[in-house]
C-alpha cells in the first residue's frame, strides 16, 4: 500500500465517519426533540451539524493557527527549514506548504489544512533549537505525510463531530437534571427516557475513543510514510526521542488540538494500561521501535 492508497482510504474513512456521526446526531437530536415535544429541535440539530462541518472544512486551519498564536515565516528567516521542506515536497510530488512558527521552548510540530493545496506546517522555536538537519527533515517528512495521506481532513471532521455530539449529549443530560419534559404521556416515555440517557452518556465516550484511535493509528502511518520519504528512519526516530526528552508542556497546549501535534503537547509521561486507551499519541518507545526495528 502506497501514499495514494492511504490517501484514498482516508477519504473513504472521512465520509464513513461523517455518516456515523450524523447518525449519532440524528438519534440524539430526535431524543432531545421527543422529550421536549418540539420537532424543531431535531431539525435545528441536523442543520447546525451540517453548518459546523462545512465551517470546519474551510476555516479549521486558521482557527488552529490563531489558537496557538502562530505566525507565518519567510524563506530568508528560516532558510534551512524552508529548503528542507521544499526538497521533500518536490520528492513527494506535493505543493510546497505554507510555514508557520510558534514561539515556545517546547519542541513540537503539526500540520493542518483541508488539502494539499491549502496545507500548513507549523513548528515551535524549541523544535528548531534542538534538532539537527536529519532530524528536522524527519519531522517535516512526517508532517508532509499527514498532508499527503489526507489525515487533516479526517481528523478535523472527527474533532468537530465529536465536539458536537458531546454538546448535544450535555444539553440533553442537563435538561433531565434541571427538569423539562414532554407534553405527552410520561409513562410511555419511560423506556425511551432510559435509552436516551444511556445514549447521551455513552455516545460522547464512544465518539472520543473513535477519534483517539484514528489519531494513534495515523501517527504510525505518518511515521512510516515519512521514513520512506527521507529514506532515513533514524532521523525521525532520533527526533522523537529528543522531543520526548523535554517534559515541559507547550504553553498553548489544548485538548481540542492535541492530536494534531507530532508528540503530546501536554508532556511526555509514559502511561500504561487503561490510560493508553485515552492517549492521543502512541508511546514514543513504540514509534521508535517501529521505525528502527528495536
Amino acid at each position: 500500500m502506497n501514499l495514494y492508497t492511504h490517501r484514498d482510504a482516508n477519504i473513504r474513512k472521512t465520509w464513513a465517519l461523517m455518516a456515523l456521526f450524523f447518525a449519532l446526531v440524528i438519534v440524539l437530536g430526535w431524543s432531545f426533540s421527543y422529550f421536549y415535544n418540539n420537532p424543531a429541535i431535531f431539525y435545528a440539530a441536523i442543520l447546525f451539524a451540517i453548518f459546523m462541518n462545512i465551517f470546519s472544512y474551510w476555516f479549521s486551519d486558521k482557527i488552529v493557527l490563531k489558537l496557538h498564536q502562530a505566525r507565518p515565516v519567510k524563506r530568508e528567516e528560516f532558510f534551512d527549514l524552508w529548503n528542507a521542506a521544499e526538497n521533500l515536497a518536490i520528492t513527494a510530488g506535493m505543493p510546497m506548504p505554507s510555514f508557520y512558527i510558534v514561539t515556545d521552548p517546547a519542541p513540537n510540530a503539526f500540520a493542518t489544512g483541508r488539502d494539499t493545496k491549502h496545507s500548513v506546517i507549523c513548528v515551535t522555536t524549541g523544535l528548531l533549537k534542538i534538532l539537527d538537519k536529519n532530524e528536522l527533515e524527519g519531522v517535516i517528512a512526517h508532517e508532509l505525510s499527514h498532508i499527503g495521506n489526507r489525515d487533516m481532513l479526517l481528523s478535523t471532521v472527527a474533532v468537530v463531530m465529536v465536539g458536537f455530539v458531546a454538546l448535544l449529549s450535555d444539553l440533553f443530560l442537563r435538561s433531565q437534571v434541571f427538569g423539562g419534559g414532554r407534553g405527552r404521556d410520561d409513562n410511555k416515555g419511560g423506556p425511551l427516557l432510559i435509552i436516551g440517557l444511556a445514549l447521551a452518556i455513552l455516545t460522547p465516550i464512544a465518539a472520543s475513543l473513535i477519534r483517539l484511535a484514528i489519531s494513534r493509528k495515523r501517527e504510525f502511518l505518518a511515521d512510516a510514510t515519512g521514513a520512506l520519504l527521507t529514506r532515513y528512519p533514524e532521523g525521525l526516530a532520533s527526533a522523537l526521542q529528543k522531543i520526548s526528552s523535554v517534559p515541559a508542556p507547550m504553553r498553548s497546549a489544548n485538548n481540542a488540538t492535541a492530536h494534531l501535534f507530532i508528540a503530546n503537547p501536554f508532556g511526555t509521561k509514559s502511561l500504561s494500561g487503561l490510560h493508553k486507551l485515552f492517549m492521543t499519541h502512541p508511546p514514543v518507545e513504540e514509534r521508535v521501535a517501529a521505525l528502527v526495528g528495536k
